[in-house]
């Protein structure tokens, strides 16, 4: 008789172990559900446009150093690069993006030896040697407009020269910023991209 009542009391307790697992293994399926469905998150978070790098592939392009010397932005792969583009004529717009790169670069901390900024300037003409002086530490290549135009992807009706764009140390085109960017929320992207990458 007390063996039939502990082959039952084992039963139970086995049972309840069992549900016990299920439960535990169905929770985050459960929980899944629940958030998608009825919570409903955002899809982005992030500020910048992300770009689809199979797209816009960083094109071959005659690009050269202010000296004349031959320069692309492949050698500067295993870096994250903040990319403007424009003439050499840079008015305030320009200097702008400029100054928001030296800033950005940073306001990352002990992460900004991981970024580089360049200029890709669209024409052959001189820079005014204050502009160059402030902006010591940039990269400044001259590439052809026409290589570059057919690369960069603009937002409906503006112009690649309105926008910093993000590339990553594998050399590929991943974000593009909106015109006259929010510099707070362009920190969070680039703080966010470089603490999720192992690369770079």
């Amino acid at each position: 008789m007390e063996t039939n009542k502990d082959d039952s009391q084992r039963k139970r307790t086995g049972r309840w172990k069992l549900l016990a697992v299920l439960a535990v293994c169905a929770t985050p399926l459960l929980a899944s559900y629940f958030t998608y469905y009825v919570i409903k998150p955002t899809s982005r978070n992030n500020y910048g446009a992300l770009i689809d790098p199979r797209q816009y592939p960083i094109p071959a392009m005659a690009s050269t150093e202010l000296d004349g010397k031959a320069a692309t932005l492949d050698e500067m792969k295993g870096k994250w690069i903040m990319l403007k583009v424009g003439g050499s004529d840079c008015q305030q717009a320009c200097q702008d993006q400029l100054f928001a790169m030296r800033q950005l670069r940073t306001m990352q901390g002990k992460e900004m030896e991981r970024i580089e900024r360049v200029w890709l300037i669209t024409d052959q003409e001189p820079l005014e040697t204050m502009l160059l002086r402030v902006n010591d530490g940039t990269r400044m290549l001259r590439a052809p407009a026409e290589a570059i135009a057919k690369w960069l992807p603009v937002e409906q009706g503006g112009k690649a020269d309105e926008h910093i764009y993000l590339i990553d140390p594998l050399g590929n085109l991943m974000m593009r910023f909106p015109k006259n960017p929010d510099p707070s929320k362009m920190k969070k992207d680039i703080g966010k991209l470089l603490k999720a990458s192992a690369i770079g």
